[in-house]
């Protein structure tokens, strides 16, 4: 691994994402509102860099950076910045004080910025969440921390593939370059964290503090077969923040109506739809087979196991799991393809109903991505919350979390 994602503090993806509406309205009123977030978490914190917290001039919340540990006292603070425009960068840890008094006792440690958003201090937020609306990717790289007392605390540069915006302040030059370049690289990644620098934006150096939040389109889930436990699970992977698409070749089944939570519901043969996007699919996309009917989920078995898809998993029992590989081996599929099909699908949970089964499928999935081990948290020891998945179990296009 290179770049950024190894010099740095890389985190999870960002989840401002989903105070979006709200930050959107706040916004649009033209009124000065706060915004805290998690921009850097050590040991077993709840949640992850780049959790989010709106708080209005009136007092009006929206989002969590802790299930309520820290809320109260980051709320005041909120207040405050709003007050005074002035941005500040707060740490909770069982080992301060202060911060134990507030509730933190899981032993990990939240870095936390809140600073004041209006049009005047934010003036490309608008085009930030556009963008975001339209599944394009962008990025916001803003300063949580400069020694040098240059005034640079809570400017920005808003960073696209092939566009960026925004003065970084006192010798901003050679830190614009430096993060136009960074930043990219974990925009591609859909990476969010921490970048460093010298205070004179010099790669050699870590005094200068850069929060990035990455705003990379959400990943795909592909879901085929419009039958009931496919409704399930399209549900389950929305509220993951998959956009999910359904996709059958009968049109009595593959409606909206059925499934409300797909964005969308597509009536073609599957294998067919599968060729249109293959140049869609990535790392991060995942791919559910629910047909259990070999004239379907062969072919686009077929096809799913040659694209870069993370995760691709296909229903039935063991008996039509047998006869499926060897109607694949049969079309060509080589058995180092065959070793990345997860069937049955899902984790041995003992599932029965449609929405079991569609949790089961949402379990090994997050046990895809970061390498859990399935067995209930009772029964294992160390580390809850993984910050990187081994090497063996992680999806392609998740390189940069190999280091």
């Amino acid at each position: 691994m290179s770049g950024p994602a190894r010099r740095h503090g890389v985190r999870k993806r960002c989840r401002v994402r989903d105070i979006r509406a709200t930050v959107s309205e706040l916004y649009a009123s033209g009124e000065t509102f706060a915004v805290a977030t998690i921009i850097d978490t050590d040991k077993s914190a709840p949640r992850d860099a780049g959790a989010a917290m709106a708080v209005s001039a009136s007092g009006e919340v929206v989002g969590s950076l802790s299930g309520g540990c820290v809320e109260g006292d980051v709320y005041e603070e909120a207040l405050e910045v709003i007050r005074t425009g002035v941005p500040v960068r707060r740490t909770y840890g069982v080992s301060d004080e202060e911060a134990f008094s507030v509730g933190l006792t899981c032993g990990g440690t939240l870095h936390v910025f809140v600073e004041p958003v209006d049009r005047g201090t934010h003036p490309r937020l608008g085009a930030v969440l556009d963008a975001v609306e339209d599944h394009r990717p962008v990025a916001v790289a803003t300063i949580v921390s400069d020694p040098s007392e240059a005034g640079r605390v809570g400017r920005r540069r808003v960073v696209w593939p092939d566009d960026a915006e925004g003065d970084p302040g006192p010798g901003g030059g050679r830190l614009a370059d430096a993060l136009d370049d960074d930043v990219r690289g974990m925009l591609a990644q859909g990476a969010t964290g921490v970048l460093r620098y010298g205070v004179d934006g010099q790669r050699r150096g870590d005094e200068l503090e850069v929060f990035v939040q990455s705003f990379a389109p959400a990943p795909r889930m592909l879901v085929f077969g419009a039958i009931d436990f496919a409704a399930a699970v399209a549900d389950l992977g929305a509220y993951l923040g998959y956009r999910v698409t359904v996709c059958d070749a009968r049109p009595v089944f593959a409606t909206a109506k059925r499934f409300p939570t797909a964005e969308e519901v597509v009536v073609k043969w599957p294998h067919v739809f599968l060729d249109e996007i293959a140049d869609q699919i990535d790392g991060r996309t995942a791919i559910c087979v629910l047909t259990h009917d070999p004239k379907f989920d062969v072919p686009v078995l077929t096809r799913a196991l040659n694209t870069r898809a993370g995760y691709i998993g296909a229903m039935g029992s063991r008996r039509t799991h047998g006869d499926r590989l060897e109607r694949l081996r049969e079309a060509g599929v080589e058995e180092a393809a065959l070793e990345r099909l997860h069937s049955p699908i899902g984790l041995d949970l003992g599932a029965r109903t449609p929405e079991e089964t569609a949790v089961s499928i949402a379990a090994e999935l997050v046990r895809n991505r970061w390498g859990g081990s399935g067995r209930a948290l009772s029964e294992t020891t160390g580390r809850i919350h993984r910050d990187t998945a081994p090497a063996s179990l992680l999806p392609a296009g998740f390189g940069h979390l190999r280091e």
